[in-house]
């Protein structure tokens, strides 16, 4: 079954000019995490209009949900947006190797298999970050997916879980075993969270902050598993901490800096990826944005609901206050269009 992707003639159009990456590695060395309620199309149309180069991952969708729910609706997305990760939730093996071919069907990039999620929801669900203490179920569920399709199969985790299986002899034997294991079925690539996950006691939000930064053993796994790629991902906000990490591992995924000060993203594409590229300013970003929110205002998408992503361009700079709440309450507005973006920059402006 071939599933297209439907996407109107203005999105495309309005997506020509940034969907080329400049970026010379074969992948890229910056991504951004796949953060639920955040990285939506529209946040990662707008993430691109600042990094050309690095990968983007959709939020977390579950294998259930494509298979036997509206996959349109949930994987559709602007070729701009290239290059695109599909991050997948789900511990049945043939599910998740349908809902890999059909991501591929749709054009996506690579398939992420989420190991590293906390949530009590996720978990009920038997998928997340409590999939760590069956590397063997993970293997299965990889090399499923890995024969559906001929995109890149990967997977993120965490350092470990909390609490630990009984049969779990220390911490870093039950990480290694894990990696090893999943390995096994042919995948290279792993997103580590540096992090252990908390199962129980700990809200999603907690869970990124509380449990302490665990970098040494994640170095640790690069000089253990030398083949492996290894991504870096947790509390990495600046862009000093992503050249020395990159010393280290072979790429650097960013998370709430990403969305909580997005324009971090055109400074690193410029000073890892490309240093002859010139990143576009704050208000070219905001000009290029809105070609975008037409084309979406016309079919029926609320604007706050795409505007809501572009709130911390401006972050650190002098009037950010003021340009947000202008934001958001013109956009509550019943006729409110893209006017609020253009008539935003007046008060940015006048900073300056």
């Amino acid at each position: 079954m071939q599933i297209p992707v439907k996407l109107a003639a203005s999105w495309i159009d309005a997506g020509k000019s940034i969907g080329k990456s400049t970026c010379p590695m074969a992948r890229p060395k910056i991504s951004v995490a796949p953060m639920l309620a955040y990285t939506d199309s529209h946040c990662r149309y707008f993430l691109r209009l600042l990094t050309p180069g690095a990968l983007l991952y959709s939020e977390m969708i579950t294998a259930a949900a494509i298979v036997r729910g509206d996959a349109q609706r949930l994987l559709a997305f602007d070729p701009a947006e290239h290059p695109l990760a599909l991050q997948l939730g789900g511990c049945d093996a043939r599910e998740l190797a349908q809902a890999a071919r059909i991501g591929e069907q749709f054009g996506y990039d690579e398939i992420n298999l989420n190991c590293g999620c906390p949530s009590d929801r996720v978990r009920s669900g038997r998928f997340g970050a409590c999939l760590m203490s069956q590397p063997a179920l993970v293997a299965d569920c990889i090399q499923a997916m890995r024969e559906a399709v001929d995109i890149p199969v990967t997977v993120k985790c965490r350092t470990g879980i909390d609490p630990m299986p009984a049969d779990a002899a220390d911490e870093y034997g039950f990480l290694t075993r894990f990696i090893h294991r999943v390995a096994q079925s042919g995948c290279d690539v792993f997103v580590v969270h540096a992090r252990r996950a908390v199962l129980g006691g700990l809200s999603p939000k907690q869970n990124r902050e509380i449990p302490p930064l665990q970098y040494d053993v994640v170095e640790r796994l690069r000089a253990d598993f030398p083949a492996l790629t290894l991504i870096l991902n947790g509390g990495v906000r600046t862009l000093q901490a992503v050249r020395e990490h990159l010393r280290v591992f072979d790429g650097v995924m960013i998370g709430r800096e990403a969305y909580q000060n997005p324009y971090l993203m055109a400074q690193l594409h410029q000073a890892v990826c490309d240093p002859q590229w010139t990143a576009p300013s704050r208000e070219q970003v905001i000009e290029q944005f809105v070609p975008y929110v037409q084309a979406r205002l016309k079919e029926g998408h609320r604007l706050s609901g795409m505007i809501r992503h572009i709130q911390g361009l401006y972050a650190g700079l002098p009037r950010a206050r003021s340009w947000r709440r202008f934001l958001v309450e013109q956009a509550a507005r019943p006729a409110a269009d893209t006017d609020v973006l253009v008539d935003s920059l007046r008060i940015v402006r006048a900073a300056a």
